[in-house]
C-alpha cells in the first residue's frame, strides 16, 4: 500500500509539473517574433516593422518617474515621427527576470538596454525595467500591454547584467 501511495504521489507531481511547465517552443517563437524584430526595428528604423509588433488595442504604460498611458497610435506616432529623420543611430537589447507562456498568451518581465550612437564617442546608454503581456493572433505573437519604468532611476547596467539571457530558457 505505502509503494502505491509513493506510486501516486509521484504521477501526481509530475503530471502536476507538466501541466505547469513552459512552452519552451512559445518562448523560441518570440524570441524570433517579437525580440529579435523589435531590435531590428530600432537599428533599421523600420516603423512598419515596430508597428506590427503590436496589436490594433495596444495599452502603452510608462511607470515611475514618466508617467503616461497611451492607446497604439499615439505611442508609434511618436516612432514615426523619431525615425522619419532616418538620422538616429539607436539600439535596445533585453535580458529577462521572468517568462510565462501558455495557450497562446506570454508575460514576460525583464531589463532592457537602450543606447544612441553605439561605438562612438556620444554612446550613452539608459535603462529601464519592462513587463509585456503578449497574445498569438493568427498564429504570431504580438504586444497587448508594454509597461516600462526607470524604477524611479535606479535600473542600470547591473540589473541588465543580472538579468538573464534571451536564449537561456532553463531559467523558466
Amino acid at each position: 500500500m505505502r509503494q502505491l501511495l509513493r506510486y501516486v504521489a509521484g504521477l501526481l507531481l509530475l503530471l502536476g509539473n507538466t501541466a505547469f511547465s513552459q512552452n519552451l517552443e512559445d518562448l523560441n517563437d518570440i524570441n524570433v517574433q517579437i525580440w529579435n524584430n523589435f531590435t531590428k526595428s530600432f537599428e533599421t528604423q523600420d516603423y512598419e516593422l515596430f508597428e506590427s509588433l503590436h496589436t490594433d488595442d495596444l495599452i502603452r504604460v510608462n511607470g515611475g518617474d514618466y508617467t503616461s498611458i497611451q492607446g497604439k497610435t499615439g505611442y508609434l506616432d511618436g516612432y514615426k515621427k523619431r525615425w522619419n529623420s532616418g538620422k538616429l543611430n539607436e539600439t535596445i537589447s533585453f535580458r529577462f527576470l521572468e517568462r510565462i507562456s501558455k495557450d497562446g498568451m506570454a508575460s514576460e518581465r525583464g531589463i532592457y538596454k537602450f543606447t544612441r550612437s553605439p561605438g562612438t564617442e556620444n554612446e550613452k546608454s539608459y535603462y529601464g525595467k519592462f513587463h509585456v503581456i503578449l497574445k498569438k493572433i493568427d498564429k504570431r505573437w504580438k504586444i497587448l500591454v508594454d509597461y516600462d519604468s526607470t524604477e524611479n532611476k535606479t535600473i542600470n547596467e547591473a540589473s541588465y547584467s543580472n538579468a538573464h539571457s534571451m536564449i537561456d530558457f532553463g531559467k523558466y
